[in-house]
């Protein structure tokens, strides 16, 4: 085994299944129903079918496939209702989002299951055991029927889980160095020819205890299944004594890859529900806390552990993410959520603490939090800052520091500024975008201001009309009145003819000044339209220099 392989750790897989999903969710809505014969009614093929029933039922003999005439015959109190797939899909989807209080990576896995991908997450509840314990208990108090089962494959997870015997909760051992070896020379060709498929490409390992199951734990078509049980192959260890080539002659590849899968030869991989954050860390109380003191510092240890990751890997967070877990928790409630946002990439704990100081007063703890949960949802790159000679930190860490205090506190779209625009009309060269967005990305085409020429820091939107005196038509005003009030110009620089694209048939060209009064103040106006004979020109204030 190379040391990479021997380093990675292995992969755990929890498969949780629901056996009796629908009728536990309408005993939870009429709980005066739970202990009576119960099934779930569904219309299929012109004829009443049960598509579901609780123990009760499956005690007197009822069993989902079967009519509702012969359901009747046996247990003549059955209550029936009509089952909702759509309603417990939704169920089953809420149900793999609490399950996030385990592990990030959950899914649905079918109509009544839920796969858990607990790699590195166990121990943060006392190992395998101790999870798989916790979680089945708190169902059962939800008022769930379940079964679990933890293995290193999904697929021999999923046949423990619903197929093996004995306790509700199996967790088997890692496969690899239990029992057998990792063989150290491979078999010649011959031999390979002679042993079953599991032998033959084992590579060594121990097995999972998979042969007392029967054939349709390995997820096989109902016809797959038939055929095999014709022949006599009923259970998994009946197929290790067979050619691989013979199974594939008769039963086509299917049959192989979910073996495969099975033990582990082939990679089966767990789409998560929602996307997996690049950094997460979590931290399981053993005690629940109520005060903003303890979750204040909860918090504390969280953002250094996160904030240590992200230095590992030379980034800062941009989005932070906390959940907050309650005792009391049911499965519909979402956790607590506190968001917070950056401009610019941030692995400061002090600084994100001062962040999620404004919207800790939100937090209601209630009975106590039991587990907080802290995803940098959105990271980037983040180099070491290069300290100033005055012992300080080059760039303008202040301002960047109060944007995002103003962002979280107002939203960030309350937080904008201007970027440049490509167009030659003032009032269109610039426009508003969100203060968090990156420089690039908030600018149209990659345009960058105007270094060539003088632009006004203060723009009139629109511009308003003055009333203005030159010595010739294309002069610059020796005189202007705005808003009552007269000014005389004592310097003026111009013209600069401005015009509009080409595309845009509206609007006449501009003759722009620069001017100054009496009294220093400077403006920026212009005159409207070409000199005409016998025209009046009209002259607008458009802006005001510093």
């Amino acid at each position: 085994m190379m040391k990479g392989e021997a380093e990675r750790p292995a992969r755990r897989i929890l498969s949780l299944w629901l056996p009796r999903l629908p009728t536990d969710a309408h005993s939870r809505r009429h709980p005066e129903r739970r202990d009576d014969p119960l099934a779930a009614i569904l219309a299929e093929r012109g004829r009443l079918g049960v598509a579901a029933v609780n123990r009760a039922a499956a005690e007197a003999g009822v069993h989902p496939a079967m009519s509702l005439a012969d359901a009747r015959a046996i247990e003549p109190a059955l209550a029936v209702f009509d089952a909702d797939p759509e309603s417990d899909a939704r169920l089953l989807e809420r149900i793999a989002g609490w399950c996030t209080r385990y592990t990030p990576w959950t899914t649905p896995d079918g109509p009544d299951g839920v796969a858990l991908d607990i790699t590195g997450c166990a121990h943060l509840f006392g190992g395998e055991e101790a999870m798989a314990a916790d979680l089945s208990a708190r169902l059962t108090a939800a008022g769930f029927e379940s079964r679990l089962a933890v293995a290193d494959t999904p697929a021999a997870a999923w046949a423990l889980a619903r197929f093996g015997r004995g306790a509700p909760t199996l967790t088997l051992p890692r496969w690899a160095g239990e029992g057998t070896p990792l063989q150290t020379s491979r078999p010649s060709p011959a031999q390979r020819g002679r042993e079953g498929p599991a032998k033959r490409e084992g590579g060594g390992k121990a097995l999972p205890p998979l042969s007392p199951l029967p054939v349709a734990a390995l997820r096989l078509p109902a016809a797959t299944v038939q055929g095999l049980a014709a022949v006599g192959l009923r259970r998994i260890g009946d197929l290790h004594a067979l050619p691989r080539a013979t199974l594939a002659a008769r039963f086509g590849p299917e049959l192989l890859r979910r073996l495969d899968q099975a033990y582990g030869r082939l990679d089966e991989p767990l789409s998560p529900r929602l996307p997996v954050p690049p950094h997460s860390v979590r931290l399981a109380l053993p005690e629940p806390i109520t005060t903003a003191e303890a979750i204040a510092e909860a918090l504390r240890r969280l953002l250094a552990a996160l904030c240590a990751g992200l230095e590992k890997t030379g980034e800062g967070a941009r989005r932070l993410r906390l959940d907050l877990h309650r005792v009391d928790r049911r499965l519909e409630d979402a956790p607590q959520t506190l968001a917070i946002g950056t401009g610019h990439p941030v692995r400061r704990p002090d600084a994100l603490m001062r962040l999620f100081a404004q919207t800790l007063d939100r937090v209601e703890p209630g009975p106590g939090l039991e587990l907080m949960v802290l995803s940098a949802t959105e990271a980037g790159p983040l180099a070491a800052a290069q300290a100033a000679l005055d012992g300080g930190t080059d760039g303008q860490p202040e301002l960047a520091e109060l944007m995002d205090r103003l962002g979280n506190r107002l939203g960030e779209r309350a937080v904008l500024r201007l970027v440049p625009r490509q167009s030659w009309l003032p009032e269109r060269s610039v426009a508003a975008a969100s203060a968090f967005a990156p420089a690039f990305a908030a600018t149209s085409g990659g345009a960058l201001w105007p270094t060539d020429r003088p632009r006004p820091v203060r723009l009139l939107a629109p511009p308003e009309p003055i009333e203005a005196m030159a010595l010739l038509p294309d002069d610059p005003p020796s005189m202007f009145r705005w808003r009552g009030a007269r000014h005389r110009i004592r310097r003026a620089d111009g013209p600069e003819r401005i015009a509009a694209e080409w595309w845009r048939r509206d609007g006449e060209p501009r003759d722009y000044y620069r001017v100054e009064d009496e009294a220093g103040r400077r403006f920026w106006v212009f005159r409207q339209g070409l000199y005409r004979p016998g025209a009046t020109a009209l002259w607008f204030l458009h802006g005001f220099f510093g």
